[in-house]
């Protein structure tokens, strides 16, 4: 607890893994996350609109912010579930969407997160889960550009899109499946 607000101290979380629609959706079923943004991150372009970030010529990716609880859920927790819903061993893929702005990567706040996630990929790959290597991007954390207000919460306020359908809902079905005990009640 921050002594003087009396609130819980919070925590940033920056990933890349594809479309951030996905991301968002799943980041708000878990249990200690605050927040969750969709924008862009790791490019530069100042102040990127969407069709720039699609165009391929700003060097973003699509990301989310993710505020958290470290008392509730832990920067490794975060990472775990982002390796659960996305390949990470495809270079700027996931799925049908392609390009640089669909990387996989971790825009670390901090040495500390720095390490975690330099320990968790190591461990993923000891583990030999995927048949080709991560490639995950861990980089430092620069500059977070906010998406546009229609890709805020867009799986909530779109669930029977067909994209959202064939997509967005079997990742998030996944993630209740595999981490039932961390979704929010």
């Amino acid at each position: 607890m921050n002594v003087e607000t009396g609130s819980p101290r919070m925590e940033v979380a920056t990933l890349g893994g594809g479309c951030f629609w996905c991301l968002e959706a799943v980041y708000d079923e878990l249990r200690g996350v605050e927040k969750v943004e969709s924008g862009y991150s790791g490019g530069h372009v100042p102040n990127p609109t969407y069709r720039q970030v699609c165009s391929e010529t700003t060097g973003h990716a699509e990301i989310v912010q993710v505020t958290f609880d470290p008392d509730v859920v832990s920067f490794r927790d975060v990472l775990e579930v982002f390796f659960s819903i996305h390949d990470p061993t495809t270079l700027n893929r996931q799925g049908a969407d392609v390009g640089e702005s669909y990387r996989s990567a971790i825009f670390y706040h901090g040495e500390g997160q720095k390490r975690v996630a330099e320990e968790v990929i190591a461990e993923l790959e000891a583990k030999g889960l995927w048949d080709d290597p991560i490639v995950t991007e861990v980089t430092p954390f620069d500059k977070f550009y906010v998406a546009e207000d229609y890709h805020q919460e867009y799986f909530r306020n779109n669930a029977y899109q067909p994209y959202c359908q064939v997509i967005i809902a079997p990742k998030v079905a996944k993630f209740r499946k595999q981490h039932l005990e961390r979704l929010k009640a």
